[in-house]
């Protein structure tokens, strides 16, 4: 059994993510809301990640930082305080968890990090300007933490194309957009959590043990293929 700390499980990919691992592994979810279930292996700390402390946690095997945003503008409609934002929620917050809970992570049993990009910050999308940004910096945190860390802790990051959740539900909000959606990706299709909980399920194992400082695209051929 895991030890592991979820950022952001109450919602979305996160919560996908601790549905999934719950009934092997020991979860301590981090967020402003809990998550609608209550189980033996689960505790929950509400709390804002940038405003307040964190809580200590003596074993940890694995440390996964699910926030995000979806702030989709033109850049002349982008305040400053839009990138300070979206920067803090992506990379700050993730910085700011893996600082603190580094030291016990190390002592951990296989200890790895997963974190999140998006396909934004490899393809160029118009009013992406503000994300793609924070998030081209959690790529840059991988690699170099990927190096940092290579003999004591692996870290990874997802690279979701658009994924089915209430972050990105303005964007799905009715049948004509998914199908256009669905056209849009070559592969015909756009992902939902649970493809993404499984994506993160083989990288925090073992089986990826030998993976470190990578980005997988999860991009239904988005960024890959011109057809």
């Amino acid at each position: 059994m895991k030890n592991i700390v979820i950022i952001g499980g109450s919602k979305g990919i996160g919560n996908a993510i601790l549905l999934q691992q719950l009934e092997k592994n020991k979860i301590y979810n981090i967020s402003r809301t809990a998550p609608e279930i209550a189980h033996p292996n689960l505790k929950h700390y509400s709390l804002d990640v940038l405003q307040d402390e964190l809580p200590e946690i003596e074993t940890i095997d694995t440390l996964i930082y699910c926030p995000g945003s979806i702030n989709l503008k033109p850049i002349g409609n982008l305040s400053i305080n839009d990138f300070r934002n979206d920067f803090e929620i992506n990379v700050i917050g993730a910085v700011k968890c893996i600082q603190h809970y580094l030291a016990v992570l190390k002592k951990g049993n296989s200890p790895s990090i997963l974190l999140f990009s998006t396909v934004a910050a490899k393809l160029g999308m118009p009013f992406h300007a503000s994300i793609a940004t924070a998030k081209a910096g959690i790529e840059g945190l991988v690699k170099s933490l990927g190096a940092e860390l290579a003999s004591t802790v692996r870290i990874n990051a997802i690279a979701p194309t658009i994924t089915e959740t209430s972050l990105a539900s303005s964007i799905l909000r009715n049948e004509r957009m998914k199908e256009n959606m669905i056209e849009r990706h070559p592969m015909k299709g756009y992902l939902k959590p649970d493809e993404v909980a499984q994506m993160a399920d083989f990288l925090i194992s073992e089986k990826a043990k030998s993976i470190s400082g990578q980005i997988f695209e999860m991009d239904y051929g988005l960024v890959t293929f011109k057809l």
